[in-house]
């Protein structure tokens, strides 16, 4: 299920193999996301991921808004997660957004 990880220790990792650790870290976030929030239905990280290449990552912005979204209701926040990681995302900043996202699932 959802593990705390180290943001310093993931950011080391995604440089230092290239981007291979991102794919393995975007896949866990977004099922961590969901068992954390209930939403086990939603769909898995490794179908968001197939998504997200599929679409030349145009899934990514909708992923980035949804996982926003998720956390925003899960902490009873008033939806200023979903619009951040929207706005990060549409110029340019996405890997913020695994940083963020990681952070919100280590306080919990």
């Amino acid at each position: 299920m959802k593990e705390e990880r180290s943001i310093p220790m993931a950011i080391i990792l995604s440089i230092i193999t290239c981007g291979l650790y991102c794919i393995y870290w975007f896949i866990v976030l977004t099922d961590d996301v969901n068992a954390v929030t209930g939403n086990h239905g939603d769909t898995s990280g490794g179908m968001s991921f197939v998504l997200d290449l599929v679409t030349c990552g145009i899934y990514g912005i909708y992923w980035s808004y949804k996982m926003g979204e998720k956390l925003d209701r899960y902490f009873g926040d008033n939806g200023s997660r979903s619009i951040i990681y929207l706005v990060l995302c549409l110029f340019g900043f996405g890997f913020v957004n695994y940083i963020l996202i990681q952070d919100g699932l280590n306080k919990i």
